[in-house]
């Protein structure tokens, strides 16, 4: 399988081609970037979709939200499957994005690694349980100082696999700071924490009366992510126009 990676000189980006170099029966034969002046890495790197000179099967996107609209009008034009990797898309772009996927398929996830995926499994099951036994539910998430969008992409992901679990919506508490209330049933509170170099950092906990219950996963390297996006190529290569997801590539 031929991929464009978008978003090459990224840090996901670097950390896609140093897990591409370990795979069997893939290979980056080009990359897109505003960055096109840093050290070549292996295989050519053009500012635009217009430049790109390669013929390829499937695009990796680790990019930033900016980006995100020239990238659908590219992969359509070019009928390619994309595995869509940025996230804090705002409204119209996730409209776009819908259009899109009626055309070539789309792989689009805010957290690529096997364990988030499963942790969505696991909350649907636990919050079902203990929201309608009183319990609060919090969610906490930590990423690296670069990162821009909060709450972090996959926060979102676990918030609604929550709502799924008991199925209602609920509302979202990001600051608690200038409150003279208590906390209401419904709430779900979402914070985030920046700094550093953390890969990613997200824990659920249901607080209860005298007892606390917490799902937790922690990212020690971005490598889960980009194995992740890989694996998530592979199989999109094979699929019709659509929006796909990893729970469908675990299956």
């Amino acid at each position: 399988m031929r991929v464009l990676l978008h978003g090459a000189k990224g840090v996901m980006g670097q950390n896609v081609q140093e897990v591409a170099k370990k795979m069997e029966g893939m290979e980056i034969v080009a990359g897109l970037d505003s960055h096109t002046d840093l050290k070549h890495p292996g295989f050519p790197v053009y500012g635009s979709g217009a430049e790109v000179k390669e013929d390829f099967d499937c695009i990796i996107d680790f990019s930033v939200k900016e980006a995100v609209d020239a990238l659908l009008d590219f992969a359509v034009e070019k009928k390619k499957p994309l595995v869509l990797c940025t996230t804090g898309l705002n409204e119209a772009q996730e409209k776009k994005l819908q259009e899109a996927s009626k055309q070539i398929p789309i792989l689009r996830s805010g957290n690529m690694s096997l364990g988030i995926n499963l942790l969505q499994e696991l909350l649907r099951i636990a919050a079902k349980k203990l929201y309608e036994n009183g319990f609060d539910i919090e969610i906490m998430e930590a990423h690296h100082r670069r990162k821009k969008d909060a709450p972090s992409g996959t926060a979102l992901m676990l918030e609604k696999a929550v709502e799924e679990g008991i199925g209602e919506a609920l509302v979202k508490v990001y600051d608690r700071s200038g409150r003279d209330t208590a906390r209401e049933k419904r709430e779900i509170g979402m914070s985030s924490l920046r700094g550093g170099t953390i890969p990613g950092i997200h824990e659920v906990i249901f607080a209860g009366e005298d007892e606390i219950i917490s799902l937790n996963h922690t990212a020690y390297s971005r490598k889960i992510f980009a194995k992740g996006a890989i694996t998530a190529a592979f199989f999109l290569e094979k699929q019709e126009p659509g929006s796909y997801s990893m729970a469908d590539v675990l299956k």
